[in-house]
């Protein structure tokens, strides 16, 4: 039934597709087997779960060597073992080792926090040492840090530390991570988040060798690899339907990658990624929407906003109120109730639907409102783009902007420097308070 499955859609490496019942499989292809035997040093597990219950153990090669471009190019083996016990995963293993010689020389096996068979890894890999992965610590603190429902400045505070700590994860940077996470999070829930893993440097000694660049690029393609996982494997109840569709994928967009954003998203999302068609439809649907209701100004407009989207991947994290969004920038917060608003300078400058509202309405397969637009950009209104964009600026809005852009900026150099260069520049910023409003009134900065 697994051939049967294989021969659904064509493939063009014709390596066996082996199969010893039907909740069992094994996949590996001709340039998996290479990849994995080019570079068996450190080896990266990561766990998908299917509707039905059944998981897909994904097999990557991590390292300082492994230096790829397409993130799913690091993917060396899929396994779906029979069950989740001992023996199960005793054979799994066995059967990887099997058609793997180069096993012998794995020396390091990084995993999640919640992996339990590290007795069967340890025996099947004596040789091997068995970490935490970097990757995975992140994003189950992210996790934790949502389900904490903390105020939003902590919350954000927390969020943006953890993303600059996981691309310099110096001892100090843990160090303070560690200070603040235990200073900021009530001392009950505190045990949930395993904060002794920042402690534990041999831990990040397997990560700690990548430059902040690196760190960034590394923590993507991860990002980019898990959601295509989750989006084929871990949506569909039918295994071999999940299978066919993401091996057909990797087949169709091997080498052919576009520009990911940053895989350290705000929050997890419960979005998949859509095939290539399905996109063109919902973007069509959206373009469609914004020419029946918008003037020809506010189309334009939009339209540019929303080619920022097609040519970026836009993180979304549902909460109960706000949806967060990113495109290859800061993160901005979104109201998605009608009439939709969001954080962000366009939004706020001209009340039309920027790229992250626009974001927003293709994830959720939705289009555009008449009762979402300001009267004076309704279709039917007779004005010229350089008239509507002249009537919009204002003395106070410039300077508000300003402001907001300087507050942003101040910030964002005091939340990225260390404490010694922090208690300066707070100390100089308070000076200038003083001097120019006056001690003698309150300035909370």
């Amino acid at each position: 039934m697994a051939l049967t499955m294989l021969n659904a859609f064509p493939i063009k490496d014709p390596s066996p597709l082996r199969s010893t019942q039907l909740q069992t499989l094994n996949y590996q292809n001709c340039t998996m087997h290479g990849m994995f035997a080019q570079f068996p040093e450190v080896l990266f597990i990561h766990r998908t779960y299917n509707p039905k219950g059944k998981v897909l153990y994904t097999f990557l090669v991590d390292g300082p060597q492994v230096r790829l471009q397409d993130p799913l190019a690091r993917i060396v083996y899929f396994t779906i073992p029979a069950k989740e016990d001992a023996e199960g995963l005793a054979q799994m293993f066995q059967v990887f080792k099997k058609f793997n010689p180069a096993w012998e020389r794995v020396c390091s096996i990084l995993v999640d926090p919640h992996f339990l068979p590290l007795p069967t890894l340890a025996m099947e890999f004596p040789a091997a040492e068995v970490l935490l992965s970097a990757f995975h610590i992140c994003k189950f603190l992210q996790g934790k840090f949502y389900q904490l429902s903390l105020e939003q400045p902590v919350e954000g505070v927390l969020l943006t530390t953890l993303q600059s700590t996981m691309c310099s994860a110096t001892a100090g940077n843990l160090r303070k991570l560690h200070t603040l996470l235990s200073s900021s999070v009530p001392p009950a829930q505190l045990p949930g988040l395993h904060l002794h893993w920042l402690l534990n440097d041999r831990i990040w000694l397997a990560h700690r060798w990548r430059s902040r660049a690196e760190s960034s690029l590394y923590f993507q393609g991860l990002e980019v690899s898990t959601r295509t996982l989750s989006q084929f494997f871990g949506t569909t109840p039918c295994v071999e339907q999940g299978m066919a569709s993401l091996l057909r994928y990797m087949q169709q967009n091997s080498g052919d990658r576009a520009s990911f954003s940053l895989g350290l998203s705000p929050a997890p999302s419960s979005t998949p990624t859509e095939s290539p068609h399905a996109v063109q439809l919902v973007e069509s649907c959206i373009q469609h929407s914004l020419n029946a209701i918008c003037t020809e100004p506010a189309t334009q407009l939009c339209l540019g906003e929303f080619a920022v989207v097609q040519k970026s991947v836009h993180l979304i994290g549902s909460g109960s109120e706000k949806v967060n969004i990113q495109l290859l920038e800061d993160t901005h917060r979104v109201q998605p109730q009608p009439p939709a608003s969001c954080s962000c300078y366009f939004n706020q400058a001209y009340r039309l639907p920027c790229r992250h509202i626009l974001a927003m309405l293709g994830a959720r397969h939705q289009v555009l409102q008449p009762e979402e637009l300001p009267a004076r950009w309704e279709a039917g209104q007779a004005a010229s783009l350089e008239v509507i964009l002249g009537s919009q600026w204002s003395e106070a809005l410039e300077k508000r902007l300003a402001v907001a852009f300087l507050t942003e900026e101040v910030g964002r150099l005091l939340r990225h420097c260390s404490q010694e260069e922090f208690e300066r520049r707070y100390s100089t910023l308070r000076e200038l308070a003083d001097s120019w409003i006056g001690p003698y009134e309150q300035v909370q900065l």
